[in-house]
């Protein structure tokens, strides 16, 4: 790494380790952008994906989506194409180094006015139509995210030049080695753009019993058509898909909401408890009550923790 990128880097770790101050997930004045911090490794999170750069500045990270496993860390970026439901923990943290990293929601709608600028025989092609890829962050696009960060120390700028650093990223992301994903997702009829319009249907209606025949008209796709290209883009079947759907959303009940598993359960799409049991041991390792009585143990531990070092001052 050069001298020039290696205080890119360290600028990045200053600017989000003074900004976050503490552990967690944090949201800050750029609309779309995240930040966050964990002084330690962490359990196992369920999460929602949105099309989005993230970018790990110190530390590393593991997300599954179906049956694969992604591992980045420093000089890496995640490209999420798609809307996609994953699992998610930071395996790389100290309190001496924790892990420090972004996150930015692409708006696919700005992409299609960009592409018009562009000559697209001179972009590169992705061998994989995948939603979600790890690659190593390219010096031009490093640049970009580090002034974008930057603007959270000047919040009056942020009006003015944020939409400037916002086309730059989409423009590195576009013309990157993965820009492939983002353009086939932006361009209409495209079998990418089918499946991101049977995404979008499955989010609004995952707690529905799912015709897959029915799903396929819906989107303008055969059936077969349907299968292939929804499993190559998000690693799954729509089958698959709804039911990861399915149990985030019952564990967000019973977590936020107090829901038992029966209630959580039933209002997400199950009939039979003990099914919704099986399922949801198999995906998040436990079964629910035991799963959510270990998580508000957790939290209420952390919780526990913050307020002594606050208290020793």
């Amino acid at each position: 790494m050069t001298a020039t990128r290696q205080t890119a880097r360290q600028d990045m770790i200053d600017v989000i380790a003074r900004i976050t101050g503490k552990d967690g997930d944090h949201q800050t004045a750029i609309p779309g952008l995240s930040i966050h911090r964990h002084s330690g490794d962490a359990p196992v999170n369920c999460a929602a994906y949105k099309p989005s750069l993230a970018v790990i500045v110190q530390g590393a990270k593991r997300v599954v989506l179906g049956d694969e496993t992604l591992i980045y860390g420093a000089s890496d970026y995640l490209l999420t194409s798609i809307d996609l439901p994953v699992l998610s923990q930071v395996c790389k943290a100290s309190a001496d180094e924790p892990y420090l990293s972004f996150a930015f929601q692409i708006d696919t709608a700005k992409i299609p006015a960009l592409l018009d600028f562009l000559a697209q025989g001179h972009m590169p092609a992705s061998a994989s139509p995948r939603g979600m890829t790890v690659s190593k962050i390219t010096p031009d696009l490093e640049d970009a995210a580090l002034r974008l960060l930057r603007l959270l120390d000047r919040p009056d700028d942020i009006p003015a030049l944020l939409p400037l650093v916002e086309q730059e990223i989409l423009y590195r992301l576009v013309t990157g080695p993965h820009g492939h994903r983002l353009r086939q997702m932006a361009t209409t009829e495209s079998q990418p753009h089918q499946v991101g319009r049977a995404v979008a249907w499955l989010k609004e209606h995952y707690s529905r019993p799912l015709r897959i025949d029915d799903l396929a008209s819906r989107v303008s796709m055969s059936v077969s058509s349907l299968h292939h290209h929804f499993k190559a883009i998000t690693a799954m079947s729509p089958l698959q898909y709804q039911k990861q759907l399915r149990l985030q959303e019952a564990r967000r009940l019973m977590l936020e909401e107090s829901l038992d598993a029966g209630d959580a359960g039933h209002q997400v799409g199950y009939e039979s408890q003990s099914q919704f049991s099986r399922e949801y041991a198999r995906h998040f390792g436990e079964p629910p009550l035991r799963d959510i009585g270990r998580v508000r143990r957790t939290l209420v531990e952390r919780f526990s923790g913050e307020t002594e070092m606050l208290s020793e001052g």
